[in-house]
């Protein structure tokens, strides 16, 4: 109950800073509206259904790509660990593209299926499977030799080890992977949804682009915060009860 009434306070707290820096006419409500303008575009989207059209059609695309990210990632990280010559290939290559922009996909993209559902899927697939398959293969290199050594002690070897011993192991840091590839998967689908246009449904993505076009910050504003909301519960809901399990589980809590 402690750390609520803290985290509140501090949100609370920024909110305030908000409204008097508004108010008072050191940040110009044309370049940002006070949170009360921006509350009022939240209520009157959440009325006719728009906000939470968009953010369904942006969530149903951000999970499709997202798993499939990971269904690649994870096998592929795991081999990369296990195979010297594949971390030199494959690893170095996937370390290599980690760090080129989500945004640059999206040209590709386009050039290769369209303005179709396809493009934004290629996008945030591309934001996802980097990351995981370096953050399992760095997870499954750091684990302590001794579990394998005493595996093969016990006459385990091939896929029993790694099913049976590497892979339950290397868990937190697989969780750990999944969590930043949701995060590259997030901004990934944004950066497309703001170059790619569908009939197919808009998502928050086309929002803050229509909001940029017509200079309604309020709406841009609103959507920011609903981005940040869905990242927040999607950590809390999914990701933090897994990572406390298995810090429990293998006794990393100290």
């Amino acid at each position: 109950m402690k750390r609520f009434f803290i985290a509140l306070t501090f949100f609370a707290s920024l909110i305030l800073i908000w409204h008097l820096l508004v108010k008072t006419g050191i940040w110009s409500p044309v370049l940002l509206p006070g949170p009360g303008a921006v509350g009022e575009y939240m209520g009157v989207a959440l009325q006719d259904g728009s906000l939470l059209s968009a953010s369904w059609v942006t969530i149903k695309r951000l999970l499709a790509g997202y798993l499939i990210g990971c269904l690649i990632g994870l096998p592929l990280g795991l081999m990369t660990a296990r195979s010297q010559t594949l971390n030199d290939t494959l690893g170095v290559l996937a370390l290599g593209l980690q760090t080129l922009p989500s945004v640059c996909w999206v040209p590709l993209a386009l050039i290769w299926f369209g303005q179709s559902e396809s493009a934004m899927l290629f996008v945030v697939i591309m934001g996802t499977l980097w990351s995981v398959l370096i953050s399992v293969d760095n997870g499954v290199r750091n684990l302590p030799p001794i579990y394998t050594r005493a595996a093969l002690t016990m006459g385990s070897s091939g896929f029993h080890t790694l099913r049976h011993v590497i892979l339950p192991a290397s868990m937190p840091y697989v969780i750990s992977g999944m969590k930043q590839g949701w995060a590259f998967a997030w901004r990934s689908l944004m950066a497309a949804e703001i170059y790619v246009t569908l009939l197919t449904g808009y998502g928050l993505g086309h929002l803050l682009h229509f909001g940029r076009e017509l200079n309604a910050m309020d709406q841009v504003a609103a959507v920011m915060i609903v981005i940040v909301v869905i990242g927040l519960l999607a950590d809390k809901v999914l990701f933090s009860p897994w990572e406390r399990f298995l810090h429990r589980r293998w006794g990393l809590n100290g």
